[in-house]
């Protein structure tokens, strides 16, 4: 992974990774709070407000018209949840300057906007946000919030978390909740606006062929500050039951969803991650998996059968696509692989292949200007910092004995199961 230089201005941490890898020069302003039921739909929306309109772009149009001035810029804002963080991004990637004919400053110009955008927002006469503004984006975030519900697989994933994690802020979507879109107004909008600038930790990521002092120079016009990461707080997890909860609910649909939830102690800061990547690689996480090949190929169970580790909360999530008489059995048999896990039933050759996998899915994350920003800000929202060079070595030195340690950590917590109307009668 290509070295990160942190220079402070004026209280703000700029992370630099200087390189002429890339012909593009890519910004990314992170904006961490604690992820709350109280604050995660004023934030995102929020996020949309101030992407939409600034003081000197007061709508989407001009923003749209300056950024094609800009050479084409592409600019994006999203909310996420890492842990039990959550993070507003925003993004701008730029040509770089040098490959053009003429002296367009970019990289002064793209961190002007960037500037424009989270210090200068558009308000209206009473000093408040534009209820118009703010009317368009609720729209907007009603419209992604429906597109969950949707999409089966991602409403499935939300509804166990919300079972699973219901005393936990993980429970909560990083969109935030649809019944309180419409009580936020410019007033409760401006308040959040006003903590977030004052009480977020907020930093900026430049990844391209830069150097310290011009960032340093161009930097200076920010007024925010970074707050130095704390080491991450136990995140609040409570043991899995001795009987996990089963929860199942009905909707309009011809194939199963089914979801599994277990935990784990083992989190990104542990030193045992490797070896918990491995063993989610093993057991869902690739095609040669177990949850792929027996779940889905051999028993025909599932039309997808596969598994994600969510290391900065200490989550294992299994997700199945069954019909609806085989939810038993499919129960039954993914739960098999994971006591096959905690046996060592699995062979030495695929303890390596998944290594190779495993490496080779981080060092590809590592290529792209937005990936590597991904891996460097994990070690910010974590508290615990992770060269990639020391994480690949961790990872071809795990063995079979410690797939099987980590396994024994994993415990089913709760059983989500949404099927069809019909199938329930």
């Amino acid at each position: 992974m290509l070295e990160e230089q942190i220079i402070n201005v004026n209280g703000l941490d700029v992370h630099v990774v200087s390189t002429s890898k890339y012909k593009t020069t890519n910004f990314v302003l992170q904006i961490k709070s604690t992820l709350s039921k109280e604050t995660a739909t004023e934030r995102s929306l929020l996020a949309n407000v101030l992407k939409s309109a600034s003081k000197q772009f007061p709508s989407r149009k001009e923003i749209r018209l300056y950024l094609d001035n800009l050479y084409g810029a592409s600019f994006h804002a999203d909310v996420q949840k890492k842990g039990e963080n959550h993070i507003i991004s925003f993004r701008l990637e730029a040509a770089n300057e040098k490959f053009l004919k003429d002296n367009t400053p970019l990289f002064k110009k793209s961190l002007s906007f960037l500037h424009e955008v989270l210090e200068n927002p558009f308000l209206d006469d009473k000093g408040g946000f534009s209820e118009k503004v703010i009317r368009e984006e609720k729209r907007t975030l009603k419209q992604r919030m429906e597109s969950i519900y949707d999409d089966k697989i991602r409403y499935a994933n939300k509804r166990l978390l919300e079972e699973m994690c219901k005393d936990e802020p993980y429970s909560v979507h990083p969109f935030g909740e649809m019944e309180k879109i419409d009580k936020i107004n410019s007033d409760t909008l401006m308040q959040e606006y006003k903590r977030m600038l004052q009480e977020d930790d907020i930093r900026l990521y430049i990844v391209g062929d830069v150097k310290a002092e011009e960032v340093e120079e161009a930097a200076s016009i920010f007024s925010v500050t970074s707050h130095s990461p704390q080491k991450q707080a136990d995140t609040q997890q409570s043991k899995p039951l001795n009987e996990p909860k089963e929860k199942t609910e009905t909707d309009d649909i011809n194939q199963g969803k089914l979801h599994l939830g277990y935990r784990t102690a083992v989190t990104f800061a542990d030193e045992r991650f490797p070896a918990m990547q491995v063993m989610n690689g093993l057991f869902g996480g690739f095609p040669h998996s177990k949850l792929f090949m027996n779940v889905r190929e051999k028993e025909s169970m599932a039309y997808y059968a596969a598994s994600r580790y969510e290391s900065l909360k200490g989550l294992v999530l299994v997700f199945a696509g069954i019909e609806a008489s085989k939810y038993e059995k499919a129960v039954e048999i993914i739960k098999k692989q994971l006591d096959d896990m905690k046996q060592g039933n699995f062979t030495d050759e695929a303890v390596e292949q998944t290594k190779v996998m495993v490496k080779n899915q981080l060092l590809e994350t590592a290529d792209s200007a937005r990936g590597l920003v991904d891996l460097y800000y994990q070690s910010i929202a974590a508290g615990n910092q992770r060269e990639l060079t020391e994480w690949v070595k961790a990872i071809d030195s795990v063995t079979k004995h410690d797939v099987i340690d980590a396994a024994a950590t994993v415990e089913l917590d709760t059983c989500y199961f949404l099927r069809g109307e019909e199938a329930a009668k």
